[in-house]
């Protein structure tokens, strides 16, 4: 297969996995860059709920404030780590099957969860400071990680399945 007859679809899985590995390395060069700007945001917004959230128990806040710093780290890790597997992952696809439907849709899922998931660490991260608390900001965004996760779980499984049943030159349905 050339270049120029890989499947939208495909194109489309690629380009979300490079965006998530290029949010990652974002999120690593603004920590390099302004690390005490993004912690000083986190303390300014756990700060503005210090004494109806946190009931003006700075301990409490400081913990969350650590805890949330920890999140955007998980953040930048995710989006590296989960965009590079589903590049690899896409790119075993190409090389190993047909790229039928199970490769095309493996793509899209992977390459989406990848910076979908990362981004729920993103705004966990920043979340959780004004909410008081690290599973409230959590429980409050688990809509965008559980398609996140979900999508990564089903790039991988439809990679597996791909490579088992859409190999190359035919199909064994």
């Amino acid at each position: 297969m050339s270049v120029h007859q890989i499947p939208t679809s495909i194109r489309a899985g690629i380009l979300l996995a490079l965006t998530a590995i290029l949010f990652g390395f974002g999120l690593g060069g603004a920590f390099g860059a302004i690390e005490p700007t993004i912690k000083g945001r986190l303390a300014a917004s756990a700060d503005a709920v210090l004494e109806t959230t946190y009931g003006g128990d700075v301990a409490a806040r400081d913990a969350v404030v650590s805890k949330s710093w920890d999140y955007l780290k998980r953040a930048h890790m995710h989006g590296g780590a989960i965009g590079t597997a589903a590049l690899a992952s896409i790119a075993i696809l190409l090389l190993t099957t047909r790229v039928g439907r199970i490769a095309q849709v493996s793509a899209v899922a992977f390459g989406a969860g990848a910076l979908i998931y990362a981004f729920f660490w993103l705004a966990a991260g920043f979340t959780a400071p004004g909410m008081g608390s690290t599973g409230a900001a959590k429980k409050a965004l688990e809509w965008l990680a559980i398609p996140g996760a979900g999508l990564a779980i089903i790039g991988v499984i439809g990679t597996m399945v791909a490579v088992v049943v859409e190999r190359e030159g035919r199909s064994e349905r």
